[in-house]
């Protein structure tokens, strides 16, 4: 077996079939879930139940990273909505239309990652914009977990199924 046979083998183009598409999904939707806003949620747990430094660290941190994702967000929020636009759709368009695997699971993991990257910059405005500190923000931070969880319950609903369609729909073509 030569080189490029192994490495076809160990990336396997027909994801829904790998165990590799099915670990970076739950690798994904963990740390999507677990970091709200750049913010880490045990801390937004611990800052919510002792206050004091915990509180102090987590405003700090909350401003920081909204600062982050809105000055990121203006500087470049056109270009990067219309790359974002244009890999959703070129992945869309060949997965879908074309039927490449491998671009309908890259699709499934994209479309609700850009989703979530907007509600971040919508949960970054608006800590800003209110000033919010102390129990305020971390009903807001999870405000956001809870959307992003709920995405994410969605997304792996949809790529499980669409996952099981897939591999069903190979097998009974190969017989």
């Amino acid at each position: 077996m030569d080189l490029l046979e192994t490495i076809y083998l160990v990336i396997d183009t027909h994801s829904f079939s790998s165990m590799w598409f099915w670990i970076v999904l739950a690798v994904f939707w963990s740390v999507m879930s677990h970091y709200v806003m750049g913010v880490p949620f045990d801390l937004v747990q611990r800052a919510a139940r002792q206050g004091g430094q915990a509180m102090t660290d987590l405003e700090d941190l909350a401003r920081i990273n909204a600062n982050r994702l809105l000055q990121f967000g203006g500087a470049a929020g056109e270009i990067l909505t219309a790359v974002a636009a244009t890999l959703l759709s070129v992945l869309g368009l060949l997965g879908f239309i074309y039927g490449v695997e491998l671009c309908q699971a890259l699709f499934l993991l994209a479309l609700p990652f850009t989703i979530i990257n907007f509600f971040a910059q919508r949960t970054a405005r608006l800590v800003k914009e209110r000033d919010q500190y102390d129990q305020a923000l971390v009903r807001r931070l999870r405000r956001h977990r809870i959307v992003t969880q709920a995405i994410g319950v969605v997304s792996i609903f949809v790529t499980a199924f669409w996952g099981i369609f897939q591999t069903m729909s190979m097998s009974v073509l190969n017989g």
